[in-house]
């Protein structure tokens, strides 16, 4: 493949990992419709003032913004050829996603073990529904970079390593975009 035709199939693949993303803005739209419509539902159980420990989630917050930073750094590694820089930066990243889903699991575990589970209420349901779908593309990012950086010891740079990084941190700033929102509104707001 010439390098005219190359770009040509970089753009495509650039072009539907943007239709992607754009069809997520719609699936998290409407969890947060539902958690919006659905957050005084409590059926007389507890509220997300009752539940949620601001603290905590903040910690998680600033985890996951941080990592957001790694990744930029990241591509500024990969963009230069600074294989090692790009590799640590990755890893770094990596340790901060995994921190971030841990602690998110951990606030699950604590709230199911306390007898608040997705079954308990409506706002639980919508809440548990809502967090555990982004928690879910947190996974599914850990498990691409998880597969980036090996890819990335094994093997020497090439021209679509920067575009598979430039796309894969779309996909992480995304995710931190998606956490502010859920932050804002399901933690602040719906914990009034």
């Amino acid at each position: 493949m010439n390098e005219i035709e190359e770009k040509a199939v970089q753009e495509k693949k650039t072009l539907g990992f943007w239709i992607y993303l754009m069809t997520d803005c719609i699936l998290f739209a409407s969890l947060f419709a539902t958690f919006a419509v659905l957050r005084t539902a409590t059926a007389g159980g507890p509220s997300g003032a009752d539940l949620f420990d601001l603290d905590f989630v903040l910690a998680e917050t600033m985890i996951l913004l941080a990592s957001s930073f790694t990744t930029g750094l990241a591509i500024l590694g990969v963009a230069r050829g600074f294989k090692k820089q790009t590799i640590f930066w990755l890893g770094v990243t990596f340790a901060l996603g995994a921190t971030f889903l841990a602690l998110e699991i951990t606030e699950f575990n604590h709230l199911v073990a306390e007898g608040n589970g997705w079954d308990r209420s409506a706002f639980l349901s919508a809440f548990f529904t809502l967090v555990a779908t982004h928690g879910l593309h947190i996974t599914v990012g850990l498990l691409w970079l998880a597969i980036m950086i090996i890819r990335l010891v094994r093997y020497n740079f090439k021209k679509t390593d920067l575009n598979r990084l430039a796309l894969f941190g779309l996909f992480w700033h995304f995710l931190d975009v998606v956490w502010i929102f859920v932050f804002s509104i399901v933690y602040l707001i719906g914990g009034m």
